[in-house]
Formats: structure tokens, C-alpha cells, sequence
């Protein structure tokens, strides 16, 4: 059912003595969005075959009909549960069929009544109900309360367009509160949950005091409209009304030989440019678009826009420097001072300071010799075009490993000692060119790229740049970031760099760029062919306890308010923190669990319950609960068919176990879980083919794999995990199951294996042999061809740990497994 505009009926029918009486049971109609108060004369058209089916049978009888709205609207027919339970008791004044078999009625309201219940609910609805009249208080107060909301009506209906202005006058002379009440809510716009609150609240005083909120935010709705509408056609003559008159006083001012507010704006900019010392191209650009500033008025979009360009023109430093010499014995001091041990790390660095500095001396020396020979300004400004380009191709350095090693803190300790500013931007999930090479002026809210952006901040030319996390930029449609910085890492054209944003060439050749990355395998090819990789591997238990007690330890102290002498760690319980509570390449968990022991003592400190303390290794659980890490290798190796191998993670080298099992089956057959990428599972297909081609040279029955299953799995499930190093690890698990003979608990080992039982070279060996040595592990198998690499590894752990090279698989077996009596 739908509906128009209501009307009350204030004809004699609707006076009480004319109400037909409501029988106790009534049919009754549900309305949607629709509420029809009593004495109100409303259109309402009926199209449910349900309610035409009603309707007909009311008009043979009393056309008396119980309108209810309806509560769910989405009820197709509505139920007893679907529709309120107050509505009015009308009668159907007039009735008209429409070609397309709807009704269109007009209903009276009578009275108030309530639903008590429900006679049937086929082929219509029909209830028993009762009469539910209101409570009339007669006295002041609802005479006030009429007045108010007649008051309130009557400056509604001029803003209303639906209520006839004729209804305001009308309302004045109805002097039943009751009905007056009716009359405004019928014609009030609101939404039917609100106007059937209306009608079931009891007191007409109640149904007053709430149509007077209604009408008073109505009001105030219809104001605010005005008054918006008001003020924005205000706002536009108003803009065009200065715009005219601007021109009048631009017209006048040059009459009079005056400037305005604008031209000392551009005046001002002038100066800042000239004062600038931009170089020649960029020179001209900004003049250029300072010539197009000053013919524009204030209000135009592009002045905005032309004026935020000309202050990143002005406020870039284009020939300001602030390096120092560079001191090389003072920059050993800075590095020793930052960095334990590195030492191949420190000693490139220094390499690279000692070539940059003599560039630099020789670069000095020609341009004083020039001046000397020659007047010119321009032969006495600069060094020779040939050394300028030597100069320029210096690699890039980037520093690789995982975190927590000191990568961006070695990039700290570079421009602490040439005397630099120091700037980072993170590139990881970077996924947009535009954020390197900028946005194109004419976009909302354009911006120079990120490296733009930082040299100003730096307000210098020369700072040590570092671009964090490399390895892990983004492609996406907006671009290649990765693509964008092949320009400003190639020493050969950065000098030229254009900033989509800046339009004209900005010199990077004097920013020290370093990257750094997790791994290499992720960083685009081009990128890393402009780059001189230094890789920085995991610490050593040792160097993590010196790193603790030089740099860590004093660094917490500062950050938690505490002294020195207030808090002393010993050693041993700074091992036990390393061993039970960290395991990582890095020392950033490390630097948190000592975080933690610090903050505890300081808070024991604040509340005076001691003055200082010292932590031994026995008290460390008491500080940070139960250990996280044990040793737990022993353990694992207590069958047979269990192996322990080496893997490169980006985090580091991690111990790895291999499980082996067999089960019978209908068919031989290799079963592989834990993640494998297609790699490791290759490897794991040429160990068993490996084992049972050679079962009885390996002393294995041959007949052991004949109907079964061989299950290999590599735990911790949810880690993917891929690369052919553990394929002696997969072999040696595979010969332990089939020959019965366990595996050494002490034995760690990686490499790849052939068909025909060689073993073949893997890489990360340093982080694999530091993993297995964080492990307790005491015998490390490894290729052959992999023994140089061990060079790399520290020597307190080469002294640790007893390496066995191998080349073959028998050799590798001899070595893992226990004897056979064992």
C-alpha cells in the first residue's frame, strides 16, 4: 500500500456523536510507511490480492477496517508478528478500481484502538481489538503546550512546500487539544516509526511535548537549508564582486605607480631566487614560471600551484654542502667506537673514505691550479669535466644481512665520520614510481619524490642517503620503483637527475648513496649490478656478549632513567639471555629481553624497594619467565630416520630436521609434507633413488622399500621452505630408517645431492655453520668444494666446531651414522 498526503476532516461526520460504533473484532490492513492517525482523511491504494480481498468484504458489510502499520517492511504479506499493535479504526469513505486491478480508497480515521489478538490470518487478517482512547488533562499547562506547538506549526507550513499555508490559519481554530495534536502529526514531515511513537503515546500532553521536538528540529533543518543556500549565493556574488574590484585596484595602483599584496609577494620571490644560486637551467625554469605568477590573479587555481613549485625551487639546497675532510684515522675511531668486530666490513669502508677522500684532494688541487692559469669563473668553479666524470663512478655500497646486525647504524656511523647529515627513507612495499621520481605538477596536490623531499629536510647537497630494505620494492601498475632508482644509483647520470615534479636536472652525484637488504636474491638484477655488495652475517654467542655489554646494556640504561652503578648485569647471565632467551643472527631481540631486565629494575628503583642490584645468571628467569629456547637436538635424534641439517633463511642460518618414516602400501610411493618448495622436493626424489640404487653398498636391504611408503617430512609446517642444500639431509635421513642405524646427535650438515651420489656445493655456509653452532652442535658435514667458504666463519667458532668435508655420500654416511651394533 502506498500513499499521498494526508488530510484530517474537520466536517460534523468526525465529530464523536457521528463515530460509528467499532465492533470487537475488526479486518485488519497493514500499511507501509503509512500511519493513519484518527480524524485524519487519507488516500491509501491497496494493490495485495490479500488486501483487495478485504476490501471487498468490508464494503458489503460496515467498510469499518483496523489500519496498522507495518513494522517489517520487507514481510510479503505482512503476519501477525510483521505489523504494530496500536493503530486507528477507519472507515472507507470512497472507493475506485484501477485498470491494473488496484483500489485506490480514501479512509477516515475514527479512533484509537489496540490489537488484542488475532481471530484469523486467511485469507486476510482479522483481530479482536479494543478501544485505546487518550488521556485529556484539562488546565495551563496543555493549553501551553498547544500554543507553543500551534506557534511552532505556524512557522513550519510558509517552509513546507507539501502543507497548504491555509492549515496554519485552520490549526488557530481548533480548540481540541487532541485533535489539534492529529492534525500536526499527520501533517509534520517524519519518518512512521516516529509518528507511530506519536500515536501510542497515551497523554496528549506527551503526544504535545514530542511533536514540539519534532516541529522545533524540523525548523531547524529548514533554516539551516536556508541559510546554506543563503550564504553560498552570497559567497559566489561576492567572489565575483572582488574579482572586479581587484582589477579596478590593480588598474589604479599602476596609475599611481603603487604594488600590491601579490607583486611584494613576487618581488619577494625574486630576491630568493636570485639569492638561490640555481643552477642555469633550473634558473631559467623558475623565472619562467615566476613571469606567468605575476600575470595571474590570486584567486586562480595555477597561482597555488606555480607558488608551491617556486618554494621548493628557493628552498632546495642546490650548492649547499656540509662535509667535512674527511679524517680517515678519525673515522677508524667512529666505526671501533659504534661496531664491534666487522672488521672486513670496516676496513671496505675505510677503503672506500681513503679513495674518496684522495679523489677529492686531487679534484682541489686542479681547481686551484685552473684558477691560477686562468681567469675564467666558470674554469675556477669546478674540476675538469674527465675528473669530474672519475669522481662520479664510485659504487654504491650495500650492506646485506639479516636484521638486527647493524646495517643502518653502520650507515650512521659513515656520516658521523665525514662530518654528513645522515637521511633514510624505507623502500619496502614501495610500489609507485612517482615515489622516487615524483608527480607531474599539473595533479592536485603534487609533490617532488621521496629523495627530494629528504634533501630538503637536509637542507644540504651532500648528506649520506641510505635506501632501507631494497630488496623488498614493489611493482604494481603505477610503475617500477626499482626501475626509477637505476638513475640514481648509476654514478654516471645521477648528476642529471630530473624530478618529474622540479622539471629540470638535479645534481645526486654528491649524496652518498648505501642500500641495504636482507638478501639479494630479490633485488632486480640491474639495481644490483650498480651496487658492491658487503654481506654482514650473524654474531657469535661471544660477539653478542660483548655487543650487550659495550653498546646494548649503556643504551637501555640511558633509555630507562638509570645509572651505571645502579644496575650491573653479569656476564653469565648476559650468556643466558643469549642462549635461553634469543635465537637470531641479529641482537634486536637480544637488545629487547636486556630492555626488559632494565625496566623491571627501574621500576623496583621508583618505588624504593632498593637502591641498586646486581642480576645474576640464576635470577634471569625471575625477569623474563621461562626460557624460550633449548637445546634441543639431543633430544630430537632418538630413532631412527631423523637427520639434522643446515638452512639459509633471511633472518640467518637455522637448524633443520629431517623425518623419515616407512609404512606399507599398495603401491611404492614417496610422500613428501612440510611445505617443500618444487626444489627441496626434487632433492628429496634423488635421495631415495640415490639409497636404493646403492642399498647394498650402503649395507641396506634392498628388499626394505619393496610395497612401502616412504614418508619424508621437514617440520615446522607453516614455514615454506625450498633449495636443493638439504639433500644429504633428506639421504642420510632415508639410509638412517632403512638400515636401523641412528643418527649422531651431535652431527648437523648441508649439501646437494646427485644421482650418483655426489655432493655438491650449496652457499650460505657462514650462517648455517653460526646456526648449527648456536645449537650445540659439535660436528658440521659440508661439501668439499664448500671448505674455502669457511674462511668467512669466526674463529672462536672454526675452533669449536670440527668440519668434515665431503665429496661423496658414502662419506657423509660414515661420518652421521652410529655404528651398526650401536
Amino acid at each position: 500500500m502506498s500513499n499521498t498526503p494526508i488530510s484530517v476532516d474537520r466536517s460534523p461526520e468526525t465529530n464523536a456523536q457521528n463515530i460509528p460504533k467499532i465492533p470487537d473484532a475488526l479486518p485488519v490492513l497493514p500499511l507501509i510507511n503509512t500511519v493513519i492517525v484518527p480524524m485524519a482523511v487519507a488516500p491509501i491504494v491497496v494493490g495485495q490480492e490479500r488486501s483487495v480481498k478485504l476490501v471487498d468484504e468490508v464494503m458489503r458489510t460496515n467498510r469499518l477496517v483496523a489500519l496498522v502499520a507495518q513494522r517489517h517492511l520487507e514481510a510479503r504479506p505482512a503476519g501477525p508478528d510483521d505489523i504494530y499493535r496500536v493503530g486507528t479504526a477507519a472507515i472507507i469513505h470512497r472507493l475506485l478500481r484501477l485498470p491494473d486491478g488496484t483500489l485506490q480508497l480514501v479512509v477516515q480515521g475514527l479512533e484509537r484502538i489496540r490489537i488484542l489478538d488475532f481471530l484469523q490470518t486467511e485469507p486476510f487478517l482479522v483481530a479482536r481489538v479494543e478501544k485505546s482512547p487518550e488521556q485529556v488533562t484539562v488546565g495551563t499547562e496543555l493549553e501551553a503546550l498547544r500554543r507553543t506547538l500551534g506557534e511552532l506549526f505556524s512557522k513550519l507550513v510558509p517552509l513546507t512546500e507539501d502543507i497548504p499555508n491555509e492549515l496554519a490559519a485552520a490549526g488557530e481554530h481548533i480548540g481540541d487539544s487532541r485533535m489539534f495534536a492529529y492534525l500536526v502529526a499527520a501533517m509534520t514531515p517524519m519518518e512512521t516509526p516516529v509518528r507511530q511513537e506519536i500515536l501510542e503515546l497515551d497523554a496528549v500532553e506527551n503526544k504535545l511535548q514530542r511533536l514540539i521536538e519534532i516541529v522545533q528540529q524540523e525548523l531547524a533543518v529548514r533554516e539551516l537549508q536556508k541559510q546554506i543556500a543563503s550564504d553560498a549565493q552570497e559567497k559566489i556574488s561576492k567572489t565575483q564582486r572582488e574579482y572586479i574590484l581587484r582589477e579596478q585596484l590593480k588598474s589604479i595602483q599602476r596609475e599611481l605607480g603603487e604594488e600590491n599584496a601579490e607583486q611584494a609577494e613576487v618581488q619577494e620571490l625574486r630576491k630568493q631566487l636570485e639569492a638561490a644560486q640555481l643552477p642555469e637551467e633550473a634558473r631559467k625554469e623558475a623565472f619562467r614560471e615566476l613571469s606567468r605568477l605575476e600575470r595571474l590573479p590570486a584567486i586562480s587555481p595555477e597561482y597555488g600551484m606555480i607558488r608551491t613549485y617556486l618554494d621548493w625551487m628557493v628552498n632546495l639546497p642546490w650548492n649547499t654542502t656540509t662535509g667535512e675532510a674527511i679524517d680517515l684515522g678519525y673515522a677508524r675511531q667512529v666505526l671501533d667506537e659504534d661496531h664491534y668486530d666487522l672488521e672486513r666490513i670496516k676496513d671496505r669502508i675505510l677503503e672506500y673514505l681513503a679513495v674518496k677522500k684522495l679523489k677529492s684532494d686531487r679534484a682541489a688541487a686542479l681547481v686551484e691550479q685552473n684558477s691560477a692559469q686562468s681567469s675564467s669563473q666558470e674554469n675556477s668553479q669546478k674540476p675538469p669535466e674527465p675528473l669530474l666524470e672519475d669522481i662520479r663512478r664510485e659504487p654504491i655500497l650495500c650492506f646485506v644481512g639479516p636484521p638486527g646486525v647493524g646495517k643502518t647504524s653502520l650507515g650512521q656511523s659513515i656520516a658521523r665520520a665525514m662530518g654528513r647529515k645522515f637521511v633514510r627513507i624505507s623502500l619496502g612495499g614501495m610500489s609507485d614510481e612517482a615515489e622516487i621520481r615524483g608527480h607531474r605538477r599539473t595533479y592536485i596536490g603534487a609533490l617532488p619524490g621521496r629523495l627530494i623531499q629528504a634533501l630538503r629536510r637536509a637542507e644540504t647537497a651532500d648528506p649520506v642517503f641510505m635506501l632501507d630494505e631494497v630488496d623488498k620494492l614493489g611493482r604494481s601498475f603505477q610503475g617500477d620503483p626499482a626501475a626509477a632508482l637505476l638513475e640514481v644509483l648509476d654514478p654516471a647520470q645521477n648528476h642529471t637527475f630530473v624530478d618529474t615534479y622540479l622539471g629540470v636536472p638535479f645534481d645526486l652525484s654528491r649524496v652518498l648513496f648505501i642500500c641495504t637488504a636482507n638478501t639479494v636474491e630479490t633485488i632486480p638484477s640491474p639495481l644490483l649490478d650498480r651496487m658492491e655488495i658487503l654481506s654482514l652475517s650473524g654474531y657469535t654467542e661471544m660477539e653478542k656478549l660483548h655487543i650487550a655489554r659495550r653498546y646494548l646494556l649503556p643504551k637501555q640504561l640511558r633509555a630507562n632513567g638509570l645509572k651505571p652503578e645502579e644496575l650491573t648485569i653479569t656476564d653469565a647471565a648476559l650468556q643466558r639471555i643469549i642462549r635461553e632467551y634469543t635465537r637470531e643472527a641479529g641482537v634486536r631481540s637480544l637488545e629487547r629481553e636486556i630492555g626488559t631486565v632494565v625496566r623491571k629494575v627501574a621500576r623496583q628503583i621508583a618505588e624504593g624497594a632498593i637502591a641498586s642490584t646486581t642480576v645474576e645468571a640464576e635470577q634471569i628467569p625471575d625477569y623474563l619467565r621461562r626460557p624460550r629456547f633449548l637445546d634441543e637436538v639431543v633430544e630430537r635424534i632418538d630413532r631412527p630416520g631423523i637427520a639434522t641439517g643446515l638452512a639459509w633463511t633471511p633472518a640467518g642460518g637455522d637448524v633443520l630436521f629431517v623425518e623419515a618414516t616407512m609404512m606399507p602400501g599398495r603401491a611404492e610411493q614417496l610422500v613428501l609434507t612440510g611445505m617443500l618448495g618444487d626444489v627441496m622436493r626434487e632433492s628429496a626424489q634423488a635421495a631415495l633413488s640415490y639409497v636404493r640404487s646403492n642399498a647394498d653398498k650402503l649395507g641396506i636391504d634392498p628388499k626394505v622399500f619393496v610395497g612401502k611408503v616412504v614418508h619424508v617430512h621437514v617440520p615446522a609446517g607453516a614455514t615454506p621452505k625450498d633449495g636443493p642444500s638439504a639433500g644429504v639431509t633428506m639421504m642420510t635421513a632415508i639410509a638412517s630408517l632403512a638400515s636401523g642405524r641412528l643418527v649422531r646427535n651431535d652431527v648437523a650438515m648441508t649439501g646437494e645431492i646427485t644421482l650418483r651420489g655426489k655432493v655438491l656445493p650449496v652457499g650460505g655456509i657462514r650462517e648455517k655453520v653460526l646456526a648449527a653452532y648456536r645449537a650445540g652442535i659439535k660436528t658440521v658435514i659440508l661439501p668439499q668444494r664448500n671448505e674455502p667458504d669457511l674462511e668467512d666463519v669466526p674463529e672462536e667458532v672454526r675452533h669449536q666446531l670440527q668440519f668434515v668435508p665431503v665429496s661423496a655420500a658414502e662419506e657423509v654416511l660414515t661420518t652421521a651414522l652410529t655404528p651398526a651394533n650401536s
